[in-house]
């Protein structure tokens, strides 16, 4: 799916509702919310991300980003958030899919895919059929305490180019996007949205100056 637009910003690591009106009003069109992780920044109770979908207006996309490994789990989970879009952040059964759009009809389902190497282009070829769209990001799950995002490091984006040319879903790219480099990561990628954290917050919290400077920089 080649890009012909102007990427989409999705603003990860959303910890209020203050944050959430600020990230709308500077233009993003998507809020990650994070439920409990193995690692990372970001995490919230299920109960405020609640509130943060139920406030944020349409068309505004509301992500749970979720760690659980199966679908009961996350059907229960999002059930709860009431939010619009999924996240998927680890490897699941394929099963699980048909599962998901069985119980979560209208609810997008999002897969992330961790880029480590090669083998991470097969490994979203597999996926893509069963969701909505893949998001690159730069974790590493094989890990003892698993990383499934928020590291702040950019990832090979030559891989994620190869990625996105092969996939006939929309693809999100993360992993280390600042606004010093966005412009770059848009032209070796192309990819239909941008994912960001921590590269518009400044000691966690979310930064006016860099979400206006982040927005600049993608035109």
């Amino acid at each position: 799916m080649h890009p012909t637009h102007r990427p989409r910003v999705k603003i990860c690591c959303i910890g209020s509702i203050e944050e959430a009106r600020l990230a709308m009003n500077h233009g993003a069109s998507a809020l990650g919310l994070v439920s409990e992780m193995p690692s990372g920044p970001g995490v919230i109770p299920e109960s405020l991300i609640a509130a943060i979908a139920d406030a944020a207006p349409p068309p505004i996309a509301t992500f749970l980003l979720t760690s659980k490994l199966d679908a009961a789990s996350i059907i229960a989970q999002q059930r709860c958030c009431r939010v619009n879009t999924v996240q998927i952040c680890d490897r699941l059964a394929m099963s699980a899919y048909s599962e998901l759009r069985a119980a979560l009809p209208g609810v997008s389902l999002v897969q992330v895919i961790h880029v480590t190497g090669p083998g991470s282009v097969d490994q979203a070829i597999s996926v893509a059929p069963l969701v909505d769209a893949v998001l690159l990001d730069s974790g590493n799950p094989s890990l003892p305490v698993r990383e499934l995002g928020g590291t702040g490091r950019r990832h090979d984006w030559d891989l994620s180019r190869e990625i996105r040319e092969r996939l006939g879903v929309p693809v999100f790219l993360a992993g280390g996007l600042r606004p010093e480099n966005v412009a770059d990561a848009i032209e070796r990628v192309g990819p239909f949205a941008l994912d960001v954290c921590n590269g518009v917050r400044t000691e966690g919290a979310l930064d006016e100056t860099k979400l206006q400077a982040f927005f600049r920089a993608i035109g």
